[in-house]
């Protein structure tokens, strides 16, 4: 989830973030490493609170570099990231193509989308093409937006689109990561069309 420097919602989840900060390395590496457990063989919402939760604690354990002092054995399966050297935790986002996998826990890029398996690479770049124009209209310039007979409806048909898009890749994409990492987790929102998490529905 995004936050904006000094904004309520930041100064909110600062809050949050003090109980990590209040514990020892050893407890801190012990919960992180019990909850990857918990996280590993599913896909994951960015908004769930577990993983709201884990990023917290990411925070404060990268600023205190606990998973280089190895307190605790790292999950099985997971290995390293190549960024930080904390467990191998990406996060998938619309932006793929361009950026990769980005690590939960430096919040930098974690795999270029070339070094992704082979296999992932045909089905991840054609639904970020999809995206694209969806999330453009967002962006459109003023002798676009005269092109449409009303911009705010184009607005909403391209939320809809994105929203059947972020089901779409849950349903059948997304998965197909599992084949090779030990969890991912997902962008469930598009704020520049003001799509949320809770706008993101699946059948039960």
């Amino acid at each position: 989830m995004e936050h904006r420097p000094d904004s309520p919602l930041d100064a909110l989840w600062q809050e949050y973030a003090q109980v990590f900060r209040d514990w020892d390395d050893l407890t801190l590496a012990r919960w992180m490493a019990q909850t990857l457990g918990q996280l590993k063989g599913r896909v994951w919402r960015m908004s769930h609170p577990l993983v709201g939760t884990y990023r917290l604690a990411a925070q404060a354990a990268q600023s205190r570099q606990i998973w280089h002092k190895r307190l605790v054995t790292l999950p099985s399966p997971y290995i390293l990231s190549p960024c930080c050297r904390a467990p191998f935790l990406p996060l998938i986002t619309r932006d793929v193509k361009e950026s990769g996998l980005i690590c939960q826990h430096c919040n930098e890029p974690l795999l270029a989308f070339e070094d992704l398996p082979t296999e992932l690479q045909p089905a991840t770049s054609a639904w970020a093409e999809q995206y694209v124009p969806f999330h453009a209209v967002a962006h459109w310039d003023d002798r676009q937006r005269r092109l449409v007979q009303n911009y705010d409806d184009a607005c909403e048909e391209a939320a809809l689109g994105v929203e059947k898009l972020f089901i779409q890749a849950h349903q059948h994409l997304y998965p197909l990561f599992l084949d090779h990492y030990p969890t991912l987790i997902w962008e469930d929102q598009d704020e520049c069309l003001d799509v949320q998490p809770e706008d993101i529905t699946f059948s039960p």
